[in-house]
């Protein structure tokens, strides 16, 4: 487990061509502006893996201010040929996405096996 602010941890799997971040905030009082974009680039780069299944079912709220890191680190990922898949949303953080134009920028899944097979369920 990797703290990346107060309150702010990340889970970190690799996988076959694949980094599998799941991200907590299990603290009520957590920082709101958790430099999750240069963190989880850091780890995709070290990895020289450029594909991100990240996992959000721990994120209560994605705010303004995680929309725009999940962007900025959507355009690094794909600059690189690579792809960032989310899975494990609310409902609500689903309608969230929806609301701001972003649920066709960032396809989500109910689980990592399912981000990582995609929709055709063949590996990519």
């Amino acid at each position: 487990m990797l703290a990346i602010a107060p309150g702010w941890e990340m889970d970190v799997d690799r996988g076959p061509g694949w980094l599998l971040v799941r991200v907590r905030s299990p603290n009520p009082d957590a920082c709101d502006t958790p430099p999750l974009a240069d963190e989880l680039w850091s780890l995709l780069s070290r990895h020289f893996v450029y594909r991100l299944a990240l996992e959000l079912d721990e994120v209560e709220l994605l705010h303004s201010y995680l929309l725009g890191q999940l962007i900025l680190l959507d355009k690094r990922v794909r600059e690189h040929g690579g792809m960032m898949r989310l899975c494990g949303l609310s409902s609500f953080n689903r309608q969230v996405l929806h609301s701001h134009g972003l649920d066709v920028r960032f396809p989500t899944y109910d689980d990592r096996e399912e981000a990582v097979m995609g929709s055709n369920q063949k590996p990519r």
